[in-house]
């Protein structure tokens, strides 16, 4: 087949032609800037490239229900000027015939690893981009999880450790998961981008026990198979080792299973197989299943 792929980001949207197998063949990126601008400059780089289906990972909120009246709509996002636009509606006028997929960003990753990368050949998985946001997708028996509307797995509340007086970043709920752990909170916390931070600095201990806090939230209630964890923060690899320790501290022996409680966790809490192409590669999923919805 050959698939077409929008990693639709609020800062970028990577745009790519690749296959069933998640081969990306060739790629491009631009800006995310006003809808009318971003979708010409879509239709500048799929026009004549005779893709058979389209697939969509898109930020959010979006509505994924097929049949609601606002399906394919990009919903309450603070994103200037795509509040309530009609993204699936934009590309299915241009496009009147080509099968398209939609789903959030993190789902769509989520199912990119699921068919060509860290999970691929298990029926259940938890990818979560840890960046300038916090999403989460899951494969539960095989199928995305939705329900009322997507899971934000982001904005959990967290119980704050008891040396860290930092009031949250996130506008709606202070200290959930994305306000005290992703890349703007680490940034206001210490005064600097978490990228100049040195591996040994305090500041990815203290993102570590939050990461493994939430990840023991997620265990005990969607009990995954592989978690895989992408995104920006996460390049830090020596998080890991430290996500790990504090993860099986948090369930303190109440899992009995070896991807737990032995050394085995540092296959089960991954790194990303794709690496940063989990997004285009979900997309290309997501195209897959349309072309044979």
């Amino acid at each position: 087949m050959k698939l077409g792929a929008i990693e639709a980001g609020g800062t970028k949207f990577v745009v790519a032609i690749g296959d069933e197998n998640g081969n990306v063949l060739e790629r491009d990126a631009f800006p995310t800037t006003t809808p009318q601008e971003t979708v010409e400059n879509i239709f500048k780089f799929f026009d004549g490239k005779n893709i058979e289906a389209l697939g969509l990972g898109c930020f959010g909120p979006i509505d994924p229900d097929l049949k609601s009246p606002t399906y394919g709509y990009i919903t309450t996002t603070p994103k200037p000027g795509w509040t309530n636009y009609n993204i699936v509606g934009a590309l299915q006028e241009h496009y009147p015939d080509l099968p398209i997929g939609f789903d959030t960003d993190v789902n769509g990753a989520a199912l990119g690893e699921a068919y060509f990368g860290a999970a691929k050949g298990l029926d259940s998985a938890l990818y979560l981009t840890i960046g300038t946001g916090i999403g989460g997708g899951a494969i539960v028996e095989g199928n995305l999880v939705h329900g009322l509307l997507h899971p934000e797995m982001g904005h959990m509340i967290l119980e704050q450790r008891e040396d860290d007086t930092y009031k949250g970043k996130c506008p709606y709920h202070g200290t959930c998961f994305e306000g005290l752990a992703a890349g703007p909170a680490i940034e206001e916390r210490w005064g600097i981008k978490g990228s100049e931070l040195p591996e040994d600095h305090p500041a990815w201990d203290l993102e570590a026990w939050y990461i493994a806090q939430a990840l023991a939230i997620y265990v005990l209630t969607l009990s995954p198979k592989k978690i895989i964890l992408g995104g920006g923060v996460m390049h830090q690899k020596q998080l890991f080792p430290l996500i790990h320790k504090y993860l099986q501290e948090r369930l303190n022996g109440y899992i009995q299973k070896d991807e737990i409680t032995t050394d085995a966790i540092k296959n089960y809490v991954v790194y990303p197989g794709l690496g940063d192409n989990a997004g285009v590669c979900g997309a290309l999923a997501l195209a897959k299943m349309a072309k044979e919805r």
